[in-house]
C-alpha cells in the first residue's frame, strides 16, 4: 500500500496514545478514518483534533473484548465509508503481577482485550478488506511479545499470542494469494498512558518491594519513544509491507539481545529486574 489517499482505516484504541497519533498521521495523508475506543472522552478529543483534516471521520465507543460489538462495528464502518482498507488492532491494556499471584480473572481480563480483541478485529474486518481489493491488517503485539519479563507474565502471554497469530495469518493469506497483508507491531517503551492505567497486584508490589505508584513511575522512565514517532514508524512499515516492525531503539536492542542469547537473555533480564527492585 504505497498511498493512503482515499483509503479507509479503522483504528481501535484511538482515544489516546498510538491510536490517536495513527489517526492523525493517516488523516494527514488523505486517509479517511473510523476510530473507536472504550474511553468516550478520549475518543471525543481525538475527533476534535481531526476536525478540518479534509477526510471523513467516524467514531464509536467500542469494547474490543466484545466479539459481537467488534463485528457490528466492522459492518458499520463499511456502511458509513463504503469500504475499509486497513484495520489497526491497537487497543491494549497492561497488568503487572507474578504468575503465582495472578488469578484466572486476571488472565481472562488481559487476554480478552489484548489477544481476543486482535482476533475479533482481524476476523471481523478480513472479509471487508478482501472485498476492497487492497487490504492490510496491523496488529499490535509488543517488545514483550519477543522476550519475557518477571512480573509481566500475563502481559507476555497475551503479546506472544498476538505475535504467533500475526505471523501465521500473514503466511496463510500469502499462500492463498489474498489481496490482504499483515504487519506485526512490536513497540518498545512508548510515551503513552498505558503504565498509569495498568492494573498492578499487591503480589507484584511485594515481589518488587515497591508501592504501586513508584513502580509505575519507574516503568514510565523506560518510555523513550513518542507516540507520534511510533505512528510514523508503523505507517512506514505498512507502506513497505513489512512482516513485523520494531518501534523504538530499545525494541531493536532487545530484539538483538534475544537473537544473540535465546536462553541467556533471561539472566540479563533477572539482573535488571533485581536492580530495579529493592529486594
Amino acid at each position: 500500500m504505497k498511498s493512503f489517499k482515499d483509503k479507509v482505516a479503522a483504528i481501535t484504541g484511538a482515544g489516546s496514545g498510538m491510536g490517536r497519533e495513527l489517526a492523525i498521521e493517516l488523516a494527514g495523508r488523505g486517509c479517511h478514518v473510523a476510530i473507536s475506543d472504550v474511553n468516550e472522552a478520549g475518543l471525543a478529543q481525538t475527533v476534535e483534533l481531526l476536525q478540518g483534516c479534509g477526510v471523513r471521520v467516524t467514531s464509536q465507543k467500542l469494547d474490543v473484548a466484545d466479539r459481537d460489538a467488534v463485528y457490528a462495528w466492522a459492518d458499520t464502518v463499511v456502511a458509513e465509508h463504503g469500504k475499509v482498507n486497513l484495520i489497526f488492532n491497537n487497543a491494549g491494556v497492561a497488568l503487572g503481577t507474578t504468575l503465582d499471584g495472578a488469578d484466572y480473572g486476571d488472565f481472562e481480563w488481559i487476554m480478552n482485550i489484548n489477544f481476543w480483541g486482535v482476533v475479533y478485529g482481524s476476523k471481523a474486518f478480513l472479509p471487508h478488506l478482501r472485498a476492497s481489493g487492497e487490504g492490510h491488517i496491523i496488529n499490535t503485539s509488543s517488545v514483550f511479545g519477543l522476550f519475557a519479563v518477571p512480573g509481566n507474565g500475563c502481559y507476555n502471554a497475551s503479546k506472544f499470542a498476538v505475535r504467533g497469530f500475526n505471523e501465521c495469518l500473514r503466511q496463510e493469506l500469502e499462500m492463498k494469494g489474498e489481496p490482504v497483508s499483515v504487519t506485526s507491531v512490536h513497540p518498545g517503551g512508548i510515551k503513552t498512558g498505558i503504565a498509569r492505567s495498568a492494573r498492578m497486584t499487591d503480589d507484584l508490589n511485594k515481589f518488587l518491594g515497591k508501592d504501586e505508584q513508584s513502580a509505575k513511575r519507574d516503568f514510565e522512565k523506560l518510555f523513550i519513544t513518542t507516540a507520534n514517532r511510533a505512528a510514523r514508524v508503523i505507517i512506514k512499515a505498512v507502506e513497505g509491507n513489512k512482516r513485523r516492525v520494531l518501534v523504538g531503539p530499545d525494541a531493536k536492542l532487545l530484539d538483538l539481545i534475544v537473537r544473540l542469547f535465546p536462553s541467556g537473555y533471561q539472566r540479563l533480564v533477572m539482573m535488571f529486574t533485581r536492580r530495579q527492585s529493592v529486594i
